[in-house]
């Protein structure tokens, strides 16, 4: 799956890898970039050889929460309301540019991500199983965007940027056949039942005391960075440490181990860290920040 999806998704070998480690571990992926950089054909790649039902949502100003969730529709045959649901309700949604609807649209999403239904008209609507968001965003700075809050950007497992691809890659781009004319031909290479399996092997990886006192150290560093350094970077939650754990077990699973190393937590900790620790200062200031906490504590492995 990561190598063929690496043949359409050029010069993103690093990036396609985590991306398939968040989704293995259930969590929902945040990719910022600007635009042009492969951000929704990466998620398409990856939905059509997961084998999942995906939708694209294109986010906009006027887009409002029905427009996503659906909700109630008169049905004059039999006399009554009748429930029909938006298209979050599939398996793999591809948020495409979810900072440029307003917050009360953005936080449509947030009950969706962390419970996996949602509640409509007091009634409470079951998502399907599994359930992935991959959201994209444009940079904050950009005109247009309503930063994500930080308790909905919590919310997201990992975060990644795609960046330029290198001068070789794009000149190889440009006198070949674009790459995703092939994406057209993908079949699927996984079904849901396999997610399901996979994260029962995932949970069951064992974490040892060493490694456990690893993360907890590194929870501390990031809570007393801003007093050490003056830095504005947020400090990471309980929350924030599971979510780091959770990312480095599917990480492991892919290199064949079924116990965690502190080089699993440190291979993660920037995805996991960065849009955590950025805030409402952006993805890219948070990952700087996430690098730096990873290169201090990198002496403890």
């Amino acid at each position: 799956m990561i190598e063929t999806t690496s043949e359409i998704v050029l010069d993103k070998k690093p990036e396609i890898e985590l991306a398939v480690t968040c989704l293995l571990a259930g969590g929902h992926l945040l990719i910022e970039d600007v635009p042009g950089v492969g951000k929704t054909t990466l998620v398409q790649t990856l939905g059509r050889l997961s084998g999942l039902a995906t939708t694209r949502i294109q986010f906009t100003v006027d887009l409002l929460p029905a427009d996503i969730l659906g909700g109630q529709i008169y049905n004059s045959k039999e006399q009554k309301f009748q429930f029909h649901p938006g298209p979050l309700f599939n398996q793999m949604i591809l948020a495409d540019e979810l900072n440029r609807a307003s917050p009360r649209t953005q936080g449509a999403l947030l009950q969706a991500m962390e419970e996996g239904n949602v509640s409509i008209d007091g009634t409470t609507h079951q998502l399907p199983t599994p359930f992935f968001v991959i959201a994209t965003q444009n940079p904050h700075q950009q005109t247009g965007t309503f930063p994500l809050p930080e308790s909905q950007l919590d919310r997201f497992l990992m975060s990644l940027e795609l960046n330029y691809a290198s001068s070789k890659t794009e000149i190889a781009l440009f006198q070949k056949a674009d790459p995703r004319d092939r994406m057209m031909g993908l079949k699927p290479m996984l079904n849901p039942s396999d997610f399901i399996q996979f994260r029962e092997k995932i949970s069951a990886i064992k974490v040892s005391e060493m490694v456990a006192k690893y993360v907890s150290g590194l929870l501390e560093n990031s809570r007393h960075r801003q007093q050490k350094s003056n830095q504005e970077s947020l400090p990471i939650s309980t929350r924030g440490g599971l979510s780091l754990v959770r990312a480095a077990k599917a990480w492991a699973f892919l290199q064949g181990r079924d116990y965690l190393m502190p080089e699993d937590i440190q291979k993660v900790l920037v995805p996991v860290f960065g849009h955590r620790m950025g805030g409402q200062h952006g993805l890219k200031k948070g990952r700087d920040w996430a690098v730096e906490l990873q290169r201090e504590t990198a002496v403890a492995i």
